[in-house]
């Protein structure tokens, strides 16, 4: 049998939820950066012992993240809706994933995908549209590669069709059958055209 993702594919409203990243390296820049472009107003907290200059350095313009430069402690997850584990420590990963299953948090640990509960995917974002893509957590090399080819080839003004999409949505009549029938027609060859 030919291999599956089974990933089920989800966008959050970041910003509605309370994160913790564990962890101040540069895997804890990368997965927070990933976080601020997308939702800049997420409320973060940090706990680590050291926050890398360069993390430091980007938090300039996001007050909200909370930094906590201490090592982690059980009460950090009181509150919490995510955890994302980015230090090089395997057993306090461990840890953390076990401690937020018991508190029914989802949990991300940087590069050990059997302790995640979900995956950060490369996001390709032009205006309104988003697309994430995943490689199961095998190849993020991969899934950047796909990026940097669908940003390529999605026009930028791409923001123009979807405003107008939306305008025509809202006027069609009929059943949700015709209204799908209808929006597929108009549609066919848009997003590629040069």
């Amino acid at each position: 049998m030919e291999a599956q993702n089974r990933l089920f594919p989800v966008f959050l409203k970041l910003e509605q939820l309370n994160v913790l990243v564990v962890g101040g390296g540069n895997v804890a820049l990368e997965k927070v950066s990933a976080m601020l472009r997308n939702a800049p107003a997420s409320k973060i907290s940090m706990v680590a012992p050291f926050f890398r200059e360069e993390l430091l350095a980007y938090l300039k313009d996001f007050s909200q993240v909370e930094l906590i430069h201490r090592a982690f402690e059980v009460q950090d997850l009181d509150g919490r809706d995510l955890v994302i584990c980015t230090t090089d420590r395997y057993d306090l990963h461990v840890e953390i994933s076990e401690l937020a299953k018991q508190r029914h948090l989802l949990c991300n640990v940087a590069d050990t995908p059997a302790l995640c509960d979900f995956y950060l995917g490369s996001i390709v974002q032009k205006g309104d549209l988003k697309i994430a893509i995943s490689t199961n957590g095998k190849s993020p090399t991969l899934a950047k590669r796909i990026r940097a080819f669908l940003e390529e080839v999605i026009p930028d003004d791409i923001q123009t069709s979807l405003d107008s999409l939306e305008i025509l949505r809202k006027e069609l009549k009929g059943d949700f059958d015709s209204k799908i029938k209808a929006l597929n027609e108009l549609t066919k060859g848009l997003i590629f055209k040069k």
